[in-house]
């Protein structure tokens, strides 16, 4: 059951979601070569006690992190580590809060000191490709728009779309209904209506779509170690255009 959200909820779910941005441009100004991934998840853990959340993924399931970071062929779950990043490393930071009873939940990649031109155009077009799936986050057009919108964006530039891993609803809990795949035809799934909360997250490998996780049981990386990218942001649909509850503007 896909639970629709009141004004009141979604203006909860923003503030959560403008802390998760906050954060993430914190973190973003923190990148530099020799750094460490739990130095950054640190960072993250003291960034948002001044605001009374709590970190959405630590805990969860097991998850040992405030962040997932991972690093050049991790696609996603990477797990903060004492291993230090390095001059054309690129990172994706993947961070949720949860505030008054309600979560935000985001994800962006960034490059490490000075990256290769491949490296920066995997990372655009992983990101354009989540708002090309915004934009057809609108009442009365259908889930699958959306996935299929990001497929076609990735896929015309010549790279790949991983089919393990999906965005999702979103509210009182990290994840609820419905999935959203990055994959498929148009006008499937359900309608769209005003309301409904979705976290939709694009992860796009340079190489194979192919994943597969790792022996901690939550770093998933590319089959063939290509490198991957990962951008997400938490959407409402509204009677008009969505708007983004993660972003700072």
């Amino acid at each position: 059951m896909i639970l629709l959200k009141s004004k009141d909820e979604v203006k909860k779910m923003k503030k959560a979601g403008i802390i998760v941005a906050k954060t993430l441009k914190h973190l973003k100004s923190r990148v530099k070569p020799g750094i460490t991934t739990r130095q950054l998840d640190i960072e993250a853990e003291n960034f948002i006690k001044e605001y009374k959340a709590t970190a959405a993924f630590k805990g969860y399931h097991g998850y040992p992190g405030n962040i997932c970071a991972s690093i050049n062929e991790e696609v996603v779950h990477g797990i903060p580590s004492d291993r230090a990043l390095l001059d054309g490393d690129i990172l994706s930071i993947d961070f949720g809060v949860k505030l008054d009873g309600y979560f935000g939940d985001s994800a962006i990649t960034i490059g490490v000191g000075k990256i290769s031109s491949e490296s920066q155009r995997l990372m655009d077009v992983t990101r354009d490709a989540l708002y090309k799936g915004i934009e057809q986050a609108r009442k009365g057009n259908y889930l699958s728009d959306i996935s299929h919108a990001v497929q076609t964006y990735a896929e015309k530039a010549r790279f790949s779309i991983v089919r393990d891993f999906v965005g999702h609803g979103i509210g009182v809990d990290l994840h609820e209904e419905p999935q959203i795949p990055n994959f498929g035809k148009p006008g499937n799934g359900v309608k769209l209506q005003a309301g409904m909360v979705l976290a939709i997250e694009p992860m796009v490998n340079a190489g194979t779509w192919k994943v597969e996780v790792l022996a901690d049981g939550w770093t998933a990386v590319t089959r063939d170690n290509a490198l991957s990218a990962h951008f997400e942001h938490t959407i409402c649909i509204t009677n008009n255009k969505a708007e983004i509850l993660t972003a700072l503007n």
